[in-house]
């Protein structure tokens, strides 16, 4: 590499918040990173000897109405149950991590699944002040990135949604934002879970600066109605995060769960194959555990 372009490299990766992506590169004893497809985008990452929830939405299926103004409106949130029991997804977690508080990404004031005393990282302090206000006791925002027990998570950003729809007040506040989140750990494969967004430049930024071995989209294409595009990722946006970390393997998620998503994992498993991607692109089922 050019000593021009590595400095940019750590120049991004410093106003990331993060450290540049070669410190965090695994070596050949590197632990192995397990990734467990709950349901819609919950996922639990067993990372560097740490077990993170991420996104827990834990309520039984229908016991959300769908969310007004978007596509299927009237099916009850989640579509389907839990692949295993809401106690058993929470056994053996150490921290939590919420990318947004929409409901289909949290929803832990509505049960008890969640310990009150867990760690739980969020975004800033109004997903703070409102997780604070449901009764948990040790809520942690990640100020450009934050440690846990040797795992250092670094916040990224993107966009919850078109330009189209951001220039629409009532439709932007309700989008709000979405953080993404990488994992590293020293001698740990590095983890970019992307969160809601959109294909935008903050997400072109993160693969540049961190190249991470493991990236997680949100691909369900959900629709709001009376606006074309999505307020996420769809299939088109794996074959972009293919070319843009060609080293990477991809993981698709946040699909078949939620009223608004219009692109199915039959869909996108035969996208991904019409394009050669198989051997780096998986779309898990719910309960699959996935290990890289």
């Amino acid at each position: 590499m050019k000593p021009t372009a590595l400095l940019s490299t750590l120049a991004l990766s410093l106003a990331l918040g993060g450290t540049p992506a070669a410190a965090a590169e695994p070596t050949a004893s590197a632990p192995t990173v397990q990734i467990q497809q709950i349901r819609n985008a919950t996922l639990k990452l067993e990372y560097a000897g740490r077990t993170f929830l991420v996104d827990p939405m834990l309520g039984a299926r229908g016991a959300y109405p769908g969310f007004k103004g978007t596509y299927n409106q009237h099916l009850r949130n989640p579509l389907v149950e839990l692949p295993i029991p809401a106690a058993e997804v929470m056994r053996g977690v150490d921290a939590v991590v919420v990318t947004h508080t929409h409901l289909d990404h949290w929803d832990g004031g509505e049960h008890a699944f969640v310990p009150k005393d867990l760690p739980i990282f969020v975004q800033h302090q109004a997903d703070a002040e409102q997780v604070r206000g449901q009764g948990y006791r040790d809520v942690r925002v990640i100020e450009g990135s934050a440690e846990f027990e040797g795992v250092r998570l670094t916040r990224t950003g993107g966009q919850h949604g078109t330009d189209a729809m951001f220039a629409v007040e009532p439709v932007a506040g309700l989008l709000g934002q979405a953080m993404g989140v990488v994992f590293q750990a020293p001698g740990a494969a590095t983890v970019y879970v992307v969160g809601d967004t959109t294909w935008h430049g903050e997400v072109e930024q993160a693969l540049a600066a961190f190249k991470p071995d493991v990236v997680v989209l949100n691909t369900g294409d959900a629709r709001v109605l009376g606006f074309t595009g999505s307020i996420i990722m769809g299939r088109d946006d794996v074959l972009r995060a293919a070319r843009a970390a060609p080293e990477a393997a991809i993981v698709a998620t946040h699909m078949d769960a939620i009223n608004h998503m219009t692109l199915s994992r039959e869909v996108l498993r035969d996208h991904v194959r019409q394009n050669g991607l198989e051997d780096r692109v998986r779309v898990p089922a719910d309960g699959e555990t996935m290990a890289f």
